[in-house]
């Protein structure tokens, strides 16, 4: 298991790793974590991301299914860690740690 925590404008965003199961959450409101399908994907940032889901109905439900699909496709924990702070530094989160079972926490750059 891999925790992530993000900063965003005055947020902090965690994110664990659980084999498959990826949950957000943010820790402003306690330890209540959702998986992708639970989180409100800004329409947007969806787009620009998959151009082909401008003009579906069903975008977000097929946003989810490929960002799960695509968590599927890495092997370990720490390639998905690895994808998700590429990813998210995109979008202007600030990764801050990380912190693997069993482990210290580590700061990141």
């Amino acid at each position: 298991m891999i925790t992530l925590i993000f900063g965003f404008a005055s947020d902090k965003i965690l994110i664990t790793i659980d084999e498959n199961s990826v949950r957000f959450g943010n820790t402003s409101y306690g330890a209540v974590t959702a998986n992708i399908d639970g989180l409100k994907l800004d329409y947007n940032g969806v787009c620009r991301e998959h151009p082909d889901l401008e003009t579906d109905d069903e975008w977000q439900t097929k946003a989810a299914l490929r960002f799960k699909e695509k968590i599927k496709s890495l092997k370990t924990e720490e390639e998905k860690a690895q994808y998700l702070i590429k990813d998210l530094r995109n979008h202007g989160y600030i990764p801050e740690q990380m912190q693997r079972k069993g482990h210290r926490p580590e700061k990141l750059k």
